[in-house]
């Protein structure tokens, strides 16, 4: 039974953030990676601004999208104000990846934030091997701000023990 340990990660954020985007990258690299991945997404205001949150599952074996409350392995957020929200899906022992990680002046541009975070995200999925990452970042991202994203992934991915 652990051999299928099943790993819950939640992304949030404010639409317009990158919250599906990242959740999109994610999902992209573990399925490459070979797991089982299943994917659901809340939006709250159907405008840019309102509340957005992604459930990420991946494992041998996934059979449902959603993360039971309490039980994310990862929470990851955009915004600083969506920690308050969105804490109570996080497990006891789980691991907070918020903003403040990572130095925003140290990103060529700050709208690859998302990309900073699932940085640090990845140090944290030995399953899942950078070159999965690269893969689906080149595949989810547009040729124009590809390199400025990869920059911000590598900076992110420097924060192993963040």
């Amino acid at each position: 039974m652990s051999s299928n340990k099943v790993v819950n990660i939640v992304i949030a954020g404010l639409g317009g953030q990158g919250v599906i985007t990242a959740s999109d990258i994610l999902a992209d690299a573990a399925f490459r990676a070979g797991l089982d991945v299943k994917k659901s997404e809340i939006h709250g205001m159907s405008q840019r601004g309102g509340s957005v949150a992604s459930d990420v599952r991946i494992g041998e074996q996934v059979l449902s999208p959603m993360v039971p409350p309490g039980e994310a392995d990862f929470l990851l957020v955009l915004s600083a104000d969506q920690v308050e929200p969105n804490q109570h899906q996080l497990k006891p022992g789980g691991m907070l990846i918020a903003p403040e990680m990572i130095d925003e002046s140290a990103l060529q541009n700050k709208r690859s934030l998302n990309v900073a975070l699932l940085g640090i995200l990845s140090a944290h999925l030995p399953m899942v091997p950078e070159a999965e990452w690269i893969k689906a970042l080149k595949t989810s991202l547009p040729e124009k701000i590809l390199e400025v994203n990869l920059q911000a992934f590598a900076l992110g991915r420097g924060k192993k023990s963040a």
